[in-house]
């Protein structure tokens, strides 16, 4: 008689493996229908919250209105015209030349200031008067959606790859991945050369994606 049981046990042993190493799949918060990796976003605003969300359940949402979620566009704007002097940009008083400034409902429209660092997103305070005259001089910003688009200003300058600075308005789950994106790479004091790599990679995707790059 041939015994059969250790071929078999060696099969179910593979396929155990194969189990384990296979992703957990992704799936809509709304409905839990599995997910692709370039799926849709819905933003809870006073949370500052990302979902994730299926097509279907994500047309439900609108930019705009009092509901408890908000649809996170998927457009992104190249700005090659936008105007930032340094005085401007130093009056920010922002600590690293990079943030995302976004109008926050939750908050009355009031106008935030955020940077990616090694530990996060960090929120900075923001003076009125120096973003007005921003505002003033790129009447663009006044087209941006409040809680779910921001402007990503990008000024890391040559010694990381980059010519001029960038300004972009982009969907506001673009920002949080910036942010996870270098909290996930950054070591050392510096960051270290992949954490860079994958900076200049975002920016160049982000910048292939606008219709005006």
């Amino acid at each position: 008689m041939i015994d059969n049981q250790q071929p078999n046990a060696e099969a179910f042993q593979f396929l155990r493996q194969f189990a384990r190493r296979r992703p957990p799949v992704e799936r809509c918060e709304m409905c839990s229908a599995a997910l692709g990796p370039d799926h849709q976003h819905l933003l809870e605003p006073i949370g500052r919250r990302l979902a994730c969300a299926c097509d279907a359940c994500a047309i439900l949402f609108h930019t705009q209105g009092e509901t408890k979620y908000k649809r996170v566009p998927r457009t992104v704007r190249f700005l090659p015209d936008f105007q930032l002097t340094e005085s401007q940009w130093s009056g920010l008083m922002l600590p690293i030349n990079m943030a995302f400034f976004f109008s926050s409902t939750p908050q009355q429209g009031r106008m935030i200031a955020m940077y990616p660092s090694p530990a996060g997103a960090m929120e900075s305070l923001l003076t009125l008067e120096t973003w007005d005259d921003i505002a003033e001089n790129n009447p663009v910003l006044g087209e941006m959606e409040a809680d779910v688009e921001a402007l990503l200003v990008n000024r890391i300058g040559h010694s990381r790859g980059f010519a001029e600075p960038e300004h972009y308005i982009v969907p506001i789950d673009e920002c949080y991945k910036l942010v996870g994106l270098i909290r996930s790479h950054w070591s050392g004091l510096a960051g270290g050369s992949e954490v860079w790599r994958q900076i200049a990679e975002f920016f160049a995707q982000i910048k292939a994606r606008s219709p005006h790059a």
